[in-house]
């Protein structure tokens, strides 16, 4: 039998006493491609939070590889791209800097940037095509290339499981390509990933399972639903941008600590 990565059994979260989740069993296989997919509100990104433990449960349980998330330690097994990159004052970070922090959760306390470290980061960013921008602030990036800095800091830690929420959402078809050739990529390395979407567009040949949400229950769970209507149409581009989100800094956001 294939190790778990998530399992949540149960699992309930309210926000102001109003249900966002109301129930949900999840089981997350290693080497699986999981889609969570529904409407905006429906409670998908509150789910794959609860997932990480970056959203407590009011009700039911998750583990993490066999941990709940307040026991679990092996951070660097998970590389998480959260949907947008949050900078704010202070020094700026450059693009090379934010991929490094990718690294933290594998590296011990007080250890110097290691030969593996800087091989790490510098084939992420050949990855996402941003060695050139390597030493740009991240600030002077659009919002594509923002994206592609979070995947590539993901990708610098060599996770074995990736949970990424919305990763496509209001960014270029370029950035969509890339992700879908990332993912395919991953796929074949054996990887486990987790994503958020709307809807699927170029992602959808290398999903293998899509999970759902409506009303905070798992309304489908098993091969990924078609799209229809005009997200079915030729050429449709699969762009639904996000309200903006308050700015954070210099840089925050989830990442592991070191061990």
């Amino acid at each position: 039998m294939s190790e778990t990565a998530f399992a949540m059994t149960g699992g309930r979260v309210a926000y102001d006493g109003k249900p966002v989740l109301r129930g949900i069993d999840l089981t997350v296989h290693t080497g699986e491609v999981v889609a969570l997919l529904g409407a905006n509100g429906s409670g998908k990104s509150t789910l794959v939070r609860a997932l990480l433990g970056l959203t407590p449960l009011s009700g039911g349980s998750t583990l993490i590889y066999d941990r709940p998330p307040g026991r679990f330690r092996d951070w660097w097994r998970i590389g998480y791209v959260p949907q947008r990159l949050q900078v704010g004052g202070g020094v700026p970070a450059t693009v090379r800097e934010v991929v490094a922090s990718g690294r933290i959760a594998r590296q011990r306390r007080l250890r110097r940037t290691s030969a593996a470290d800087r091989a790490a980061v510098a084939a992420a960013l050949e990855a996402v095509r941003l060695s050139d921008r390597a030493g740009d602030p991240v600030q002077a990036l659009s919002g594509g290339q923002q994206q592609r800095v979070l995947i590539a800091r993901a990708l610098a830690g060599e996770p074995d499981t990736y949970v990424m929420d919305e990763p496509t959402a209001g960014v270029d078809a370029e950035t969509q390509r890339l992700l879908a050739d990332t993912l395919a990529g991953l796929v074949l390395g054996g990887k486990t990933v987790v994503l958020v979407a709307h809807e699927l567009g170029p992602l959808e040949p290398v999903i293998t399972r899509g999970v759902v949400i409506g009303g905070g229950l798992i309304a489908h769970d098993g091969p990924p639903p078609r799209p229809e209507g005009e997200c079915a149409r030729p050429g449709h581009e699969h762009q639904h941008p996000h309200a903006a989100e308050p700015v954070a800094g210099p840089l925050t956001g989830w990442q592991g600590e070191p061990r």
